[in-house]
Protein backbone atom coordinates (compact mmCIF):
# COMPACT_ATOMS: atom_id res chain seq x y z
CA UNK A 1 0.00 0.00 0.00
CA UNK A 2 1.17 3.51 -0.79
CA UNK A 3 0.64 6.49 1.52
CA UNK A 4 0.53 10.19 0.76
CA UNK A 5 2.43 10.88 3.98
CA UNK A 6 4.69 8.80 6.17
CA UNK A 7 5.08 10.46 9.57
CA UNK A 8 7.98 9.36 11.75
CA UNK A 9 7.09 10.01 15.39
CA UNK A 10 3.71 10.24 17.13
CA UNK A 11 4.48 13.23 19.32
CA UNK A 12 2.57 16.48 19.18
CA UNK A 13 4.06 17.77 15.92
CA UNK A 14 3.52 14.52 14.04
CA UNK A 15 0.03 13.94 15.46
CA UNK A 16 -1.22 17.44 14.59
CA UNK A 17 0.11 17.20 11.05
CA UNK A 18 -1.37 13.70 10.68
CA UNK A 19 -4.77 15.01 11.77
CA UNK A 20 -4.64 17.85 9.25
CA UNK A 21 -3.45 15.57 6.43
CA UNK A 22 -6.26 13.09 7.13
CA UNK A 23 -8.77 15.95 7.21
CA UNK A 24 -7.49 16.99 3.77
CA UNK A 25 -8.22 13.51 2.44
CA UNK A 26 -4.64 12.25 2.45
CA UNK A 27 -3.64 8.71 3.36
CA UNK A 28 -1.30 8.71 6.34
CA UNK A 29 0.89 6.19 8.16
CA UNK A 30 2.55 7.02 11.48
CA UNK A 31 5.61 5.09 12.66
CA UNK A 32 6.54 5.19 16.35
CA UNK A 33 9.64 3.51 17.78
CA UNK A 34 8.28 3.38 21.34
CA UNK A 35 5.55 1.03 22.47
CA UNK A 36 3.10 3.91 22.88
CA UNK A 37 2.01 7.07 21.10
CA UNK A 38 2.48 10.63 22.33
CA UNK A 39 6.24 11.07 22.54
CA UNK A 40 7.34 12.87 25.68
CA UNK A 41 3.86 14.16 26.56
CA UNK A 42 2.61 10.60 27.10
CA UNK A 43 0.57 10.20 30.28
CA UNK A 44 -0.56 6.95 31.88
CA UNK A 45 -3.16 6.18 34.52
CA UNK A 46 -1.80 4.83 37.80
CA UNK A 47 -4.65 4.09 40.22
CA UNK A 48 -6.62 7.08 38.98
CA UNK A 49 -3.64 9.45 38.90
CA UNK A 50 -2.57 10.78 35.50
CA UNK A 51 1.21 10.33 35.54
CA UNK A 52 3.39 12.42 33.22
CA UNK A 53 5.81 9.63 32.38
CA UNK A 54 8.46 11.85 30.77
CA UNK A 55 8.24 14.89 33.01
CA UNK A 56 5.74 17.63 33.73
CA UNK A 57 4.00 19.23 30.76
CA UNK A 58 1.82 22.27 31.40
CA UNK A 59 0.06 23.68 28.37
CA UNK A 60 0.17 27.47 28.11
CA UNK A 61 -0.30 29.88 25.24
CA UNK A 62 -1.34 33.35 24.17
CA UNK A 63 -2.25 32.03 20.72
CA UNK A 64 -6.04 31.76 20.54
CA UNK A 65 -5.85 29.81 17.29
CA UNK A 66 -3.83 27.09 19.02
CA UNK A 67 -5.97 27.18 22.18
CA UNK A 68 -9.18 26.79 20.17
CA UNK A 69 -7.59 23.98 18.17
CA UNK A 70 -6.60 21.78 21.15
CA UNK A 71 -9.96 22.39 22.83
CA UNK A 72 -11.62 20.73 19.86
CA UNK A 73 -10.12 17.43 21.02
CA UNK A 74 -9.92 17.58 24.84
CA UNK A 75 -11.11 19.61 27.82
CA UNK A 76 -8.50 21.44 29.89
CA UNK A 77 -8.58 22.05 33.62
CA UNK A 78 -7.54 25.37 35.18
CA UNK A 79 -4.17 24.23 36.52
CA UNK A 80 -1.81 27.15 37.15
CA UNK A 81 1.91 26.45 37.27
CA UNK A 82 3.26 27.70 40.61
CA UNK A 83 6.43 25.75 41.40
CA UNK A 84 8.31 25.94 44.69
CA UNK A 85 12.09 26.16 45.08
CA UNK A 86 13.72 24.16 47.89
CA UNK A 87 17.21 25.30 48.86
CA UNK A 88 18.48 23.14 51.73
CA UNK A 89 15.01 23.21 53.28
CA UNK A 90 14.36 26.90 52.64
CA UNK A 91 11.24 27.26 50.47
CA UNK A 92 10.84 30.06 47.93
CA UNK A 93 8.12 31.01 45.45
CA UNK A 94 8.69 30.61 41.74
CA UNK A 95 8.63 32.53 39.50
CA UNK A 96 10.70 35.15 41.27
CA UNK A 97 8.21 37.62 42.72
CA UNK A 98 7.57 39.66 45.84
CA UNK A 99 7.07 36.53 47.94
CA UNK A 100 10.55 35.39 46.86
CA UNK A 101 12.14 38.77 47.52
CA UNK A 102 10.49 39.09 50.93
CA UNK A 103 11.72 35.64 51.98
CA UNK A 104 15.22 36.32 50.67
CA UNK A 105 15.77 39.91 51.86
CA UNK A 106 12.84 40.89 54.08
CA UNK A 107 11.78 43.64 51.65
CA UNK A 108 8.08 44.50 51.55
CA UNK A 109 7.67 46.95 48.66
CA UNK A 110 8.42 46.57 44.95
CA UNK A 111 10.79 49.54 45.08
CA UNK A 112 12.79 47.96 47.90
CA UNK A 113 13.10 44.76 45.86
CA UNK A 114 14.14 46.65 42.72
CA UNK A 115 16.71 48.63 44.70
CA UNK A 116 18.19 45.44 46.18
CA UNK A 117 18.51 43.81 42.75
CA UNK A 118 20.12 46.95 41.31
CA UNK A 119 22.52 47.19 44.25
CA UNK A 120 23.71 43.61 43.72
CA UNK A 121 23.92 44.03 39.95
CA UNK A 122 26.14 47.08 40.34
CA UNK A 123 28.29 45.35 42.95
CA UNK A 124 28.87 42.53 40.46
CA UNK A 125 30.02 45.07 37.85
CA UNK A 126 27.74 43.73 35.10
CA UNK A 127 26.81 46.00 32.22
CA UNK A 128 26.41 43.73 29.19
CA UNK A 129 25.74 40.11 30.33
CA UNK A 130 27.99 37.72 28.43
CA UNK A 131 26.82 34.41 29.91
CA UNK A 132 24.01 32.89 31.94
CA UNK A 133 25.56 33.80 35.30
CA UNK A 134 25.87 37.47 34.42
CA UNK A 135 22.38 37.52 32.88
CA UNK A 136 20.87 35.96 36.00
CA UNK A 137 22.59 38.36 38.38
CA UNK A 138 21.49 41.32 36.26
CA UNK A 139 17.88 40.07 36.48
CA UNK A 140 17.58 39.05 40.14
CA UNK A 141 20.81 39.83 41.98
CA UNK A 142 23.58 37.72 43.45
CA UNK A 143 21.73 36.17 46.42
CA UNK A 144 18.92 34.67 44.34
CA UNK A 145 21.37 33.56 41.69
CA UNK A 146 23.54 31.72 44.24
CA UNK A 147 20.65 30.00 46.02
CA UNK A 148 17.98 29.44 43.39
CA UNK A 149 19.68 29.41 39.97
CA UNK A 150 23.34 28.38 40.08
CA UNK A 151 23.09 24.82 41.43
CA UNK A 152 19.87 23.95 39.61
CA UNK A 153 21.16 25.20 36.26
CA UNK A 154 24.45 23.31 36.60
CA UNK A 155 22.51 20.09 37.29
CA UNK A 156 20.10 20.79 34.45
CA UNK A 157 22.74 21.48 31.80
CA UNK A 158 25.82 19.73 33.19
CA UNK A 159 27.84 22.90 32.68
CA UNK A 160 28.91 25.89 34.74
CA UNK A 161 26.64 28.90 34.36
CA UNK A 162 29.62 30.88 33.04
CA UNK A 163 29.81 28.41 30.12
CA UNK A 164 26.14 28.76 29.13
CA UNK A 165 24.75 31.47 26.83
CA UNK A 166 22.79 34.33 28.40
CA UNK A 167 19.68 33.75 26.26
CA UNK A 168 18.79 30.52 28.12
CA UNK A 169 17.58 32.52 31.13
CA UNK A 170 16.26 35.64 29.43
CA UNK A 171 12.72 34.29 29.42
CA UNK A 172 12.80 33.69 33.19
CA UNK A 173 9.82 35.51 34.74
CA UNK A 174 10.76 38.18 37.30
CA UNK A 175 7.86 40.10 38.83
CA UNK A 176 7.63 42.94 41.33
CA UNK A 177 4.13 41.70 42.23
CA UNK A 178 2.69 38.94 44.42
CA UNK A 179 1.95 36.70 41.43
CA UNK A 180 2.88 33.00 41.64
CA UNK A 181 1.69 32.16 38.11
CA UNK A 182 4.86 31.03 36.33
CA UNK A 183 3.61 31.67 32.81
CA UNK A 184 2.62 34.96 31.24
CA UNK A 185 -0.07 33.19 29.25
CA UNK A 186 -3.73 33.99 28.71
CA UNK A 187 -4.61 30.30 28.39
CA UNK A 188 -3.22 27.57 30.65
CA UNK A 189 -4.14 24.10 31.85
CA UNK A 190 -3.73 20.35 31.50
CA UNK A 191 -6.09 17.94 29.68
CA UNK A 192 -8.47 16.49 32.26
CA UNK A 193 -8.09 13.04 30.67
CA UNK A 194 -4.32 13.35 30.19
CA UNK A 195 -2.21 14.18 27.14
CA UNK A 196 -2.41 10.66 25.76
CA UNK A 197 -6.13 11.22 25.13
CA UNK A 198 -5.27 14.34 23.11
CA UNK A 199 -2.88 12.36 20.92
CA UNK A 200 -5.38 9.48 20.57
CA UNK A 201 -8.02 11.86 19.28
CA UNK A 202 -5.62 13.60 16.92
CA UNK A 203 -4.67 10.20 15.49
CA UNK A 204 -8.20 8.76 15.43
CA UNK A 205 -8.77 6.84 12.19
CA UNK A 206 -5.08 7.02 11.24
CA UNK A 207 -2.88 3.94 10.87
CA UNK A 208 -0.16 3.85 13.54
CA UNK A 209 2.59 1.28 13.96
CA UNK A 210 4.35 1.30 17.34
CA UNK A 211 7.60 -0.55 18.14
CA UNK A 212 8.76 0.41 14.64
CA UNK A 213 12.08 2.24 14.39
CA UNK A 214 12.30 4.06 11.07
CA UNK A 215 16.07 4.37 11.45
CA UNK A 216 16.50 0.60 11.38
CA UNK A 217 17.92 0.10 7.85
CA UNK A 218 15.44 -2.63 6.90
CA UNK A 219 12.47 -0.69 8.24
CA UNK A 220 13.63 2.46 6.51
CA UNK A 221 14.02 0.72 3.18
CA UNK A 222 10.58 -0.85 3.45
CA UNK A 223 8.66 2.29 4.35
CA UNK A 224 10.52 4.82 2.23
CA UNK A 225 9.24 2.84 -0.74
CA UNK A 226 5.63 3.29 0.43
CA UNK A 227 5.47 7.09 0.15
CA UNK A 228 6.69 10.11 -1.75
CA UNK A 229 6.52 12.43 1.28
CA UNK A 230 8.01 11.90 4.76
CA UNK A 231 7.65 14.04 7.87
CA UNK A 232 10.56 13.17 10.16
CA UNK A 233 10.30 14.35 13.79
CA UNK A 234 13.27 12.45 15.24
CA UNK A 235 16.83 13.70 15.73
CA UNK A 236 18.04 15.31 12.52
CA UNK A 237 21.63 14.08 13.05
CA UNK A 238 20.37 10.51 13.56
CA UNK A 239 18.52 10.68 10.24
CA UNK A 240 21.87 11.31 8.53
CA UNK A 241 23.67 8.66 10.58
CA UNK A 242 25.51 11.38 12.54
CA UNK A 243 27.90 11.58 9.60
CA UNK A 244 28.89 15.15 10.47
CA UNK A 245 29.21 14.25 14.14
CA UNK A 246 26.58 13.94 16.92
CA UNK A 247 24.60 16.91 18.13
CA UNK A 248 24.52 17.35 21.91
CA UNK A 249 21.34 16.89 23.92
CA UNK A 250 20.42 16.77 27.57
CA UNK A 251 18.55 13.70 28.74
CA UNK A 252 16.46 13.08 31.85
CA UNK A 253 16.18 9.98 34.03
CA UNK A 254 13.09 9.46 36.17
CA UNK A 255 12.59 7.57 39.41
CA UNK A 256 8.83 7.15 39.82
CA UNK A 257 7.18 5.52 42.81
CA UNK A 258 3.74 5.09 44.36
CA UNK A 259 3.59 6.17 48.01
CA UNK A 260 1.02 5.32 50.68
CA UNK A 261 0.75 8.94 51.85
CA UNK A 262 -2.00 11.08 50.35
CA UNK A 263 0.15 14.21 50.20
CA UNK A 264 3.92 14.06 49.80
CA UNK A 265 4.89 17.68 49.10
CA UNK A 266 1.67 19.70 48.74
CA UNK A 267 2.53 20.96 45.25
CA UNK A 268 2.88 19.50 41.78
CA UNK A 269 6.43 20.77 41.22
CA UNK A 270 9.23 21.38 43.73
CA UNK A 271 12.65 22.34 42.34
CA UNK A 272 15.75 21.42 44.36
CA UNK A 273 18.07 24.29 43.62
CA UNK A 274 21.16 23.39 45.66
CA UNK A 275 24.06 21.66 43.94
CA UNK A 276 24.25 18.79 46.44
CA UNK A 277 20.81 17.22 45.89
CA UNK A 278 21.31 14.93 42.87
CA UNK A 279 17.88 15.43 41.30
CA UNK A 280 16.59 18.68 39.85
CA UNK A 281 12.98 18.41 40.97
CA UNK A 282 10.22 16.19 42.33
CA UNK A 283 6.86 15.99 40.59
CA UNK A 284 3.78 14.93 42.57
CA UNK A 285 1.42 14.08 39.75
CA UNK A 286 -1.94 14.18 41.52
CA UNK A 287 -1.66 17.94 42.10
CA UNK A 288 -1.86 18.55 38.37
CA UNK A 289 -5.54 17.63 38.70
CA UNK A 290 -6.44 18.16 42.38
CA UNK A 291 -9.53 20.34 42.74
CA UNK A 292 -9.76 20.85 39.01
CA UNK A 293 -11.51 17.75 37.71
CA UNK A 294 -13.66 14.79 38.74
CA UNK A 295 -11.02 13.31 41.07
CA UNK A 296 -11.06 16.13 43.63
CA UNK A 297 -9.00 15.29 46.71
CA UNK A 298 -10.36 11.79 47.29
CA UNK A 299 -7.47 9.90 45.66
CA UNK A 300 -5.68 7.61 48.10
CA UNK A 301 -1.92 7.40 47.83
CA UNK A 302 0.26 9.50 45.57
CA UNK A 303 2.79 9.10 42.76
CA UNK A 304 6.03 11.07 42.68
CA UNK A 305 8.85 11.30 40.14
CA UNK A 306 12.38 12.45 40.87
CA UNK A 307 14.12 13.91 37.81
CA UNK A 308 17.84 13.53 37.18
CA UNK A 309 19.37 15.50 34.35
CA UNK A 310 22.20 13.85 32.39
CA UNK A 311 24.32 14.27 29.31
CA UNK A 312 22.72 12.40 26.42
CA UNK A 313 24.44 9.41 24.85
CA UNK A 314 23.34 7.04 22.10
CA UNK A 315 20.49 4.89 23.39
CA UNK A 316 19.11 7.56 25.74
CA UNK A 317 16.03 9.64 25.05
CA UNK A 318 17.05 13.16 23.96
CA UNK A 319 15.06 15.90 25.71
CA UNK A 320 16.74 19.27 25.31
CA UNK A 321 19.00 20.46 22.50
CA UNK A 322 22.17 22.15 23.72
CA UNK A 323 21.93 25.32 21.65
CA UNK A 324 25.42 26.67 22.16
CA UNK A 325 27.53 28.08 19.35
CA UNK A 326 29.26 24.79 18.55
CA UNK A 327 26.07 22.75 18.28
CA UNK A 328 24.11 25.43 16.46
CA UNK A 329 26.88 25.53 13.87
CA UNK A 330 26.75 21.76 13.49
CA UNK A 331 22.96 21.87 13.21
CA UNK A 332 23.27 24.45 10.42
CA UNK A 333 25.38 21.94 8.48
CA UNK A 334 22.75 19.23 8.99
CA UNK A 335 20.05 21.70 7.98
CA UNK A 336 21.87 22.20 4.70
CA UNK A 337 21.80 18.42 4.14
CA UNK A 338 18.09 18.42 5.00
CA UNK A 339 17.37 20.94 2.24
CA UNK A 340 18.72 18.45 -0.26
CA UNK A 341 16.21 15.77 0.83
CA UNK A 342 13.45 16.41 -1.67
CA UNK A 343 10.84 14.07 -0.17
CA UNK A 344 11.57 14.68 3.54
CA UNK A 345 10.34 17.43 5.88
CA UNK A 346 12.01 17.84 9.29
CA UNK A 347 9.86 19.10 12.15
CA UNK A 348 9.47 19.28 15.91
CA UNK A 349 12.02 19.81 18.67
CA UNK A 350 14.40 17.11 17.52
CA UNK A 351 13.96 17.60 13.80
CA UNK A 352 14.62 21.35 14.11
CA UNK A 353 17.06 21.12 17.06
CA UNK A 354 15.27 23.80 19.06
CA UNK A 355 13.50 24.04 22.40
CA UNK A 356 9.81 24.58 21.64
CA UNK A 357 6.87 24.96 23.99
CA UNK A 358 3.88 22.83 23.09
CA UNK A 359 1.82 25.69 21.67
CA UNK A 360 4.64 26.64 19.30
CA UNK A 361 4.93 23.02 18.17
CA UNK A 362 1.21 22.96 17.35
CA UNK A 363 1.36 26.31 15.60
CA UNK A 364 4.28 25.22 13.43
CA UNK A 365 2.58 21.93 12.59
CA UNK A 366 -0.56 23.81 11.53
CA UNK A 367 1.52 26.22 9.45
CA UNK A 368 3.27 23.31 7.77
CA UNK A 369 -0.06 21.68 7.04
CA UNK A 370 -1.37 24.88 5.47
CA UNK A 371 1.76 25.11 3.31
CA UNK A 372 1.72 21.44 2.31
CA UNK A 373 -2.00 20.79 2.00
CA UNK A 374 -3.41 24.18 1.09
Amino acid sequence: MMYDYLIVGSGLFGAVFAQEAKKAGKSVLVLEKRDHIGGNIYTEDVDGISVHKYGAHIFHTNDKRVWDYVNRFVTFNRYTNSPVANYHGELYSLPFNMYTFNKMWGVVTPQQAADKIEEQRKAAGITEPKNLEEQAISLVGTDIYEKLIKGYTKKQWGRECTELPAFIIKRLPVRLTFDNNYFNALYQGIPTEGYTKLIERLLEGIEVKCNTDFLDPLVRKEYEAKTDRILFTGCIDAYFGQKLGPLAYRSVRFETEKLATDNFQGNAVVNYTDGETPYTRIIEHKWFTFGKDEYGNDLKGTVISREYSAEWKNGDEPYYPVNDEKNNSLYAAYEELARQEEKVIFGGRLGRYRYYDMDVIIGEALDLAQKELG
